[in-house]
């Protein structure tokens, strides 16, 4: 009878108690579904922030399968089903949520958001985007010594990158200027569509680099075993930037830890559930980061991979 009569006073709270969340995912390759890898990784951001999933919290998945034109109508979907926030992996996608006023909570690969124009800042973002970011000049130097470390001889590393997607054009550039620094040239192949990975290996044969360095978004990862593929046929040593590609077959990998990734994602997509304004809360950047790498890749190309690389790894798969 307590708890009747405290409810009657007081409907406020037990409003507040039954209220369901809705967030939406906007990814530009597969949606994001519960038994998916990103998913698990969101649903358990959440969980850890305090949220039953399909309970106090419901995730509606959208993924546009590597088709970038598709990605506005998605988030159309995601506003018409009356989402809370939505999280977005990827540039195009961030852009897509942006224009449908929502708070927008980035995952990762957004590339540099201040130099997109997507935020004024990364202390003060100012509108109704926040999220994760990195380094790319930085974390650019890390491979290539990595590379270094297994390749001493590196002297040309071919760079493969989406043309069509303006942060990974600006990665590109600024990896380009931290690549001349360490003394490497890059040879550069940016790719527009599926059939540009054609014409990028032929220009490979033509003037074979001594390394690849694939910058990953929907349309690189998605021929990502195009890439491997001609990396093994050719012995070169090749790195990605995400610890999944290396997982898929790629030699090396390093790059942000997803694990952490989401669940700060989900950290701030909960702010903002408990009335925070996207616009004040600073862009984070991560501060773990993966090197995985696969020795039965190296393996199968009769590279050998120095032990102290291998005993430095955060992950290793035989």
């Amino acid at each position: 009878m307590i708890s009747l009569t405290a409810a009657a006073v007081r409907p406020g709270i037990a409003a507040a108690q039954s209220k369901v969340y809705r967030i939406g995912s906007l990814s530009p390759v597969m949606p994001f579904v519960p038994k998916s890898p990103f998913g698990a990784l969101l649903s358990r951001g959440f969980t850890a922030a305090g949220y039953a999933i399909d309970g106090s919290l419901v995730l509606i998945p959208r993924g546009s399968n590597g088709q970038s034109e598709l990605l506005p109508r998605l988030a159309q979907e995601l506003a018409d089903a009356k989402v809370d926030a939505i999280l977005a992996t990827g540039y195009p996608a961030a852009v897509a949520a942006k224009q449908t006023g929502l708070p927008t909570v980035v995952t990762h690969a957004v590339g540099d958001p201040v130099a997109t124009g997507l935020i004024a800042s990364l202390a003060r973002p100012g509108g109704n985007v926040t999220g994760i970011s990195d380094n790319a000049t930085e974390l650019l130097a890390k491979r290539l010594q990595i590379l270094k470390q297994v390749a001493p001889g590196i002297k040309r590393v071919a760079m493969l990158w989406n043309k069509n997607d303006r942060a990974m054009v600006l990665r590109y550039e600024a990896s380009a200027k931290a690549a001349d620094v360490l003394g490497v040239s890059i040879q550069p192949l940016g790719v527009g569509e599926p059939d540009d990975f054609g014409e990028a290996f032929n220009a490979m044969e033509s003037s074979m680099p001594d390394a690849i360095l694939m910058v990953a978004d929907s349309l690189t990862i998605l021929n990502r075993k195009r890439v491997f593929d001609f990396a093994a046929a050719r012995r070169l040593p090749a790195m990605y930037e995400y610890e999944n590609l290396a997982r898929d077959g790629g030699l090396l990998s390093y790059g942000p830890d997803f694990a952490e990734c989401f669940a700060r994602a989900a950290s701030l997509a909960d702010r903002i559930l408990k009335g925070a304004d996207p616009a004040d809360l600073p862009f984070e950047q991560p501060t773990r980061y993966r090197l995985v790498i696969n020795l039965k890749t190296a393996n199968a190309m009769s590279l050998e991979i120095p032990p102290t690389l291998v005993a430095s790894a955060d992950e290793v798969i035989e």
